[in-house]
């Protein structure tokens, strides 16, 4: 006879199944859940009231633990509270209310426009042919597009529609949106496209493949950004999100439509996007002052 599986099984089991969420999406639930038993210290879920999670807050926060990392951990407790209010007859969500200190807004780091197109054009960042020609498609399609290194390495061959200049891409919580791609990640594309081709494992869908001619990982992903901007010449610490971030801050300094930054990086709310708008804020102050001949006290 099985085991009857634990509450927390059976929600992740719903996460998976009725609300269909990514991997690692679950394994960050899974993680959160089993802090929260061990907080509990064999309490069941039904004993716990709002005293109790706020002390483990409190405990938390007091090691260290980031108030953007509480608020997402608290996030994932009161979703797991709701659905056993909502299956199991637990009286009330203990969560409800309780919110984490409120963490001081830090801007998302963006390279300038020269930078980012000095980065993603870079002939070869010291790999002639074939991984060349795959970093640079790689980083175009980056920057056209402001994907997260999660979407780029998991689109496949069939994502693409190069005829339409579009990609049809899989975001957070496996919802899909199609992005305009730009001409010169096309063009880039297309010249990788033969090599690929040649280079990929029987049966790879992947658009991006390694020397093994599997999928390219986002850890790879990660060093060869780095290596690249060494070879542009760049100082700063580049990543791969950062060209998302590029993308967002100089599309929306172009056209000034947050509506339309917000549908192309598939952000849910709008708030995700608004951040952006500090960052072209910044850019107008810049500019103000150094050129408005009464922006600042002479000394």
């Amino acid at each position: 006879m099985n085991p009857q599986p634990s509450l927390v099984e059976s929600y992740l089991d719903h996460l998976r199944f009725e609300r269909r969420l990514a991997a690692h999406t679950l394994a960050a639930y899974r993680r959160d859940c089993a802090l929260l038993e061990r907080l509990a210290g064999g309490k069941g879920p039904a004993e716990l009231a709002a005293p109790d999670i706020r002390r483990f807050a409190a405990t938390l926060h007091g090691k260290g633990l980031s108030p953007r990392s509480l608020a997402r951990l608290l996030s994932a407790w009161r979703g797991y509270f709701d659905w056993l209010v909502r299956h199991h007859g637990i009286p009330a969500n203990p969560c409800r209310g309780i919110r984490a200190p409120k963490a001081a807004r830090t801007l998302p780091q963006a390279l300038s426009p020269d930078d980012a197109s000095r980065l993603v054009a870079i002939d070869d960042a010291g790999d002639a042919g074939d991984a060349g020609l795959r970093d640079r498609a790689l980083f175009e399609l980056a920057y056209s597009c402001g994907l997260r290194v999660s979407e780029l390495t998991g689109l496949d061959v069939g994502d693409l529609d190069t005829d339409a200049g579009e990609a049809r891409v899989t975001g957070k919580g496996s919802k899909t949106r199609i992005v305009p791609v730009g001409h010169p990640a096309l063009e880039a594309i297309s010249r990788w496209l033969p090599v690929r081709a040649a280079l990929a494992a029987p049966g790879e869908a992947a658009l991006f493949v390694g020397r093994a001619g599997k999928r390219l990982s986002p850890r790879e992903v990660q060093r060869r950004i780095k290596r690249r901007a060494v070879a542009a010449g760049i100082t700063e610490d580049v990543h791969p999100h950062m060209l998302r971030h590029s993308f967002a801050s100089h599309v929306l300094q172009s056209s000034g439509d947050l509506r339309a930054v917000q549908e192309m990086l598939g952000h849910a709310s709008i708030a995700s996007t608004q951040v952006y708008t500090h960052l072209d804020f910044q850019h107008l102050a810049k500019v103000y002052d150094a050129a408005h001949p009464r922006a600042k006290r002479k000394a």
